[in-house]
């Protein structure tokens, strides 16, 4: 028998098998995994491509977000809205850089090197959200969405970006406080602050006794618990309460003054006349107060006269008789800080408001509405001891629609303002008041005490009165240089009179915007006036649109409120990668 043989000829057969089939089980494991690394690779190489195609669709909404940026900034709304059509055909280029040429962009419907660009939300008055959460602004929405496919590759991916671009402009009597420097302010008395407060500098909060924010405080620079660098006084005394913790080294906010390199002094532009040859359609020259009011009152060597404003080409002349009604040029008094006697164009509002109901000029002009601004402009010769100033009496009742009065002259408020009803004088209601602002070189309050032939006695002989001043302030002031303290936001108001305990009621916003022109000699010079009891607020009217005062100025700012990772040839649903 040949059983040995054949048993081993069995297993001989069997481990050819297994080597066999163990050689099939690790070629089919190679193979395996040679295609798990080419399929690794595949999805490796299209997430990279799929990021840079990311990439260049957010570069190419980048580009347009950046015109808009610029020509919102530089222009205004309208601007951008013109010019929807430039931005939906800019999309990178070989002119830009040689990496684009081999990049394709289109607008997400099949258009060709395009974007999508449309206006998806009108100018609203809304609450802000962010930095500025809380307050109010005109928002205008756009949104930017743009696909982007790299041509060159061997592979070509697409993949988009949307970008929703925000417009905001937030009138400035939004703020309590704003100042487009630096911003002082030391009180020697308990001090409450009602409403928001920003500085475009640094803040320097130096109070020698409490001080309470009650609301947002903001600035671009830092928020110090110190004097300023130039101010000598010694370290601050008191304490300081945030019942909102405050934001440094926020975005700037600018006026659109049309300056590409806007500094403090072109600031004063806005209280300034237009020289000649401007064009009042350009960006500075829509800004001037000057421009948008409704009344223009001129005061020269020989007289004084007064036109309509620029909205009719400044064509309607108020009669000489007329103006003379509540226009007089024939008082002085003597500014003791200025050491200057003053030679004001006194304005008596109550019989503007008379004549304003009545006249058949200028409210003609208005379309049968009252005047509620009013441009002064000072074209005498003066000498250096004397000062030209306007001046507001009797001005507790104004016209209809409220009023504003500008000027590149100092201003002074004379008596109580901007309230008829006698209970709410010396508190913060202010239900019956009218949109008013004062923008001028400087503002000083004369209390209903004032006599302009006591400006030139002791201080003890100019005792102030109880006033209320219902109205937001653009005005200078005097800069903190070689320990020299400026007088802070606290001073921002100026006085002449001794008012000790006797309460100065201020409700508005205050906004120093420049340096001042006219009003110039330092703050602090003994004699000039005892400080009163502060009572000052807010004016929560101005968060209302309708109740704004006339020739509210804006703040600008742009935000992007979203950003989105979309799906080739969408722009309303958004996919987040």
């Amino acid at each position: 028998m040949r059983t040995g043989q054949t048993s081993r000829a069995r297993q001989a057969g069997n481990a050819l098998l297994v080597t066999a089939v163990m050689s099939l089980l690790g070629l089919l494991t190679v193979a395996g995994a040679l295609a798990w690394s080419m399929s690794s690779a595949k999805q490796t190489y299209r997430s990279n491509q799929y990021a840079c195609a990311g990439a260049a669709a957010e570069g190419a909404t980048e580009k347009v977000a950046a015109a808009m940026m610029w020509d919102y900034l530089h222009g205004n709304e309208q601007t951008v809205v013109n010019n929807l059509g430039a931005y939906r055909s800019s999309v990178p280029t070989s002119s830009d850089s040689s990496y684009w040429s081999g990049w394709a962009f289109n607008d997400t419907q099949g258009n060709a090197g395009r974007n999508y660009v449309e206006m998806t939300g009108l100018s609203n008055y809304l609450i802000l959200s962010g930095t500025y959460a809380g307050m109010n602004g005109y928002v205008s929405t756009f949104q930017v969405v743009s696909d982007a496919t790299q041509t060159s590759a061997a592979q070509p991916v697409t993949a988009g970006v949307l970008q929703e671009i925000q417009l905001v402009r937030i009138p400035i009597f939004q703020f309590a406080m704003f100042s487009s420097g630096d911003l002082e302010i030391s009180c020697g008395e308990p001090f409450v602050i009602t409403g928001p407060v920003h500085s475009n500098g640094s803040m320097y909060v130096e109070p020698d006794d409490l001080m309470t924010f009650m609301s947002g405080v903001t600035a671009v620079g830092s928020i110090l618990f110190a004097r300023s660098p130039y101010d000598n006084r010694g370290a601050p005394a008191g304490s300081v309460v945030y019942e909102v913790p405050p934001v440094a080294e926020v975005p700037s906010l600018t006026l659109p003054l049309g300056f590409t390199n806007a500094t403090a002094s072109t600031l004063r532009e806005l209280i300034l006349p237009p020289p000649a040859g401007e064009d009042p359609t350009s960006q500075t020259g829509q800004a001037r107060l000057y421009n948008q009011a409704d009344m223009i009152i001129i005061v020269s060597n020989n007289g004084f006269s007064a036109t309509s404003g620029s909205f009719n080409s400044f064509g309607t002349t108020v009669p000489s008789n007329q103006l003379a009604e509540f226009v007089t040029t024939t008082n002085s008094f003597l500014d003791d800080r200025e050491s200057k006697t003053v030679l004001p164009i006194d304005i008596n509002v109550s019989n503007l408001v008379t004549w304003s109901a009545t006249n058949s000029t200028i409210r003609a002009a208005l379309g049968g509405q009252d005047v509620s601004s009013v441009y002064v402009c000072d074209d005498r010769t003066l000498n250096g001891n004397s000062v030209g100033a306007v001046r507001l009496n009797h001005g507790q009742k104004l016209p209809s629609r409220g009023l504003s009065v500008a000027t590149a002259d100092p201003l002074y408020v004379l008596g109580n303002y901007n309230q008829t009803n006698a209970a709410n004088l010396g508190t913060s209601n202010t239900q019956t008041t009218l949109p008013a602002s004062l923008a001028a070189d400087a503002v000083t309050a004369l209390s209903p005490a004032w006599v302009d032939a006591m400006s030139t006695a002791s201080l003890s002989s100019r005792v102030a009165s109880p006033q209320t001043v219902n109205a937001a302030i653009v005005a200078g002031s005097v800069a903190t240089t070689n320990g020299n303290y400026g007088g802070g936001m606290e001073n921002f108001i100026r006085f002449l009179e001794y008012w000790d305990t006797t309460v100065f009621t201020y409700n508005g916003s205050l906004i120093n915007l420049f340096p001042s022109h006219y009003a110039t000699n330092a703050w602090g010079l003994s004699g000039v006036y005892q400080p009163p009891t502060r009572n000052w607020a807010f004016d929560v009217n101005f968060n209302n649109p309708a109740k704004l005062p006339p020739l509210t100025p804006s703040l600008r700012k742009v935000c992007r409120s979203q950003w989105a990772a979309m799906a080739p040839n969408q722009t309303n649903a958004p996919v987040i990668h």
